[in-house]
């Protein structure tokens, strides 16, 4: 039986490990929640996978179903859908817009470095950066499309669209092939963005470029519930769906990150930073993207391994115990792990090193250390590469004027206290933290003029704050653990 409960919306965000959803009614109330956990497929070393069906679609249609029957509510009182996903992926689909293999991954899968450095030697660093704003990265979706040609051309002739995670959705949900702007930056090098368009004039080669999604902003309506989706979901036939965008700037947009110099620190299976500029900021250690809105510039960041990492820990070292209880005993352990230092690099590093070759390291260990330090060590070593990155806005005069922190790892409080410690900065924690998914039910009221921007303030308050702390131990092991790398990357690279 369907309850009137009201005008509502639907977000749904497709993370790395776990997809989550809610309904939210038009003050910003959370009537239902719902989540589906999920593998990382990772075949060999330096590949990450999702499967799109199982992954993607099937994640969204469980989660649906449950929110519709957990709140009661009549799925015409769903006035529009938005979804974010992880991002940027490649998943080629056929004419009939089925997946031809597994999704491609963001940045933590390295698979496409040697087309990274083809496209790089051909077209020249400084003209992929000038055009498009970013060097060539694990992040850049380009060299991936272009690993499919070269390695299975098979696939490759048979594509008739490539997507990305978020696409997928809209195509499955709508039947219209679509890319926000902020994803398609992330195509480099066939995303211009001074003109904010594909371009064919950099690399012919990788793609035609019918055979990718057609641009449009984040908040404007892709189309509608398709009947045959509305038979998977339960939704309501020709309900408003957004063109959607990549799960890290829905989480922005879950905090209120929207003015120039506001900065979210998304603490989830990598970290993953957002900060909203007045002005393009063009410098290859960073990303660029137009921002969700017209007239708007996003400079971001990103480790490769972040929870990934907690959960390797965990997985591996900790098996006879939960994240709570693990955080506890690190917490026993000194500031600074006694003099253990973590590269975090286990899935090599994305910004701002970009070096696919980076490994892991544990280094300064004795037999004093217990796995309470191991573990305080990997925390503060994320925390470290994050710090790295807050330096490099710094050294390009971007430094943030407010940081919002947002993901299921602000749970955890030694994490959090270190990367303010480490970082210098206050980390503003709002009072719902559910991220994405929270800013997906947002965005898709402000696509039907249900919300306005600035109504995310009211909807999510600031709850804490993280004010950072002098510690002698970080002070002196930052160093350190900056030159850890520098001093070892040859033999990274030399590793097989």
């Amino acid at each position: 039986m369907t309850h009137t409960l009201g005008p509502h919306t639907l977000g749904i965000d497709i993370g790395t490990f776990e997809s989550k959803g809610v309904l939210v009614d038009a003050q910003g109330k959370i009537t239902a929640q719902a989540s589906r956990p999920h593998k990382m497929l990772v075949p060999r070393a330096g590949w990450a996978e999702h499967r799109a069906d199982e992954d993607w679609w099937g994640d969204f249609v469980h989660i649906t179903k449950a929110l519709l029957a957990q709140s009661g509510l009549d799925p015409h009182e769903i006035k529009a859908v938005a979804t974010s996903a992880i991002g940027p992926c490649m998943l080629p689909v056929d004419a009939a817009g089925k997946p031809l293999m597994n999704g491609v991954l963001y940045g933590v899968d390295t698979r496409a470095t040697d087309q990274i450095a083809a496209l790089n030697d051909r077209i020249g660093e400084a003209t992929i950066h000038a055009r498009c704003g970013n060097a060539l990265t694990s992040q850049s979706v380009g060299p991936k499309i272009l690993w499919l040609k070269e390695t299975h051309p098979d696939l490759y002739t048979r594509t008739a669209k490539v997507l990305t995670s978020t696409s997928y959705l809209t195509w499955k949900l709508s039947g219209a092939y679509v890319i926000d702007h902020y994803t398609a930056a992330n195509f480099s090098p066939l995303y211009d963005v001074g003109t904010q368009n594909w371009t064919a004039d950099l690399a012919p080669e990788i793609i035609p470029l019918h055979k990718l999604p057609r641009l449009m902003w984040s908040t404007e309506i892709a189309g509608h519930i398709t009947a045959a989706a509305a038979r998977e979901t339960g939704l309501a036939q020709g309900t408003p769906v957004t063109c959607g965008t990549i799960d890290a700037a829905a989480e922005a947009v879950s905090v209120g990150v929207q003015n120039p110099g506001e900065m979210m620190l998304m603490y989830g299976s990598t970290i993953f930073i957002i900060q909203v500029t007045g002005e393009p900021v063009r410098d290859p250690r960073l990303w660029y993207a137009p921002w969700l809105f017209p007239g708007t510039h996003a400079s971001m960041a990103g480790l490769a391994t972040s929870g990934t990492l907690t959960h390797w820990f965990r997985d591996q070292l900790a098996r006879d115990t939960d994240f709570a209880a693990l955080v506890t005993e690190a917490a026993q352990s000194p500031k600074g792990a006694k003099g253990l230092l973590c590269l975090p690099y286990f899935s090599g590093e994305r910004t701002p090193i970009h070096d696919p070759h980076a490994r892991g390291v544990f280094f300064g260990l004795n037999l004093t250390h217990t796995r309470a330090d191991l573990f305080r060590a990997v925390c503060e070593g994320i925390a470290a590469g994050t710090a790295h990155v807050l330096e490099t806005y710094a050294q390009v005069g971007a430094s943030p004027a407010r940081v919002l922190a947002v993901g299921g790892g602000t749970k955890n409080p030694l994490w959090l206290q270190a990367t303010s410690d480490f970082g210098g900065v206050p980390q503003h924690v709002c009072e719902k933290t559910i991220g994405a998914s929270y800013g997906d039910a947002f965005l898709a009221a402000c696509a039907i003029g249900a919300a306005n921007p600035q109504d995310i303030l009211t909807w999510n308050p600031n709850a804490t704050t993280v004010q950072p702390e002098a510690v002698p131990a970080y002070a002196t092991q930052f160093p350190l653990w900056k030159r850890l790398y520098t001093q070892t990357r040859d033999l990274m690279q030399a590793l097989p």
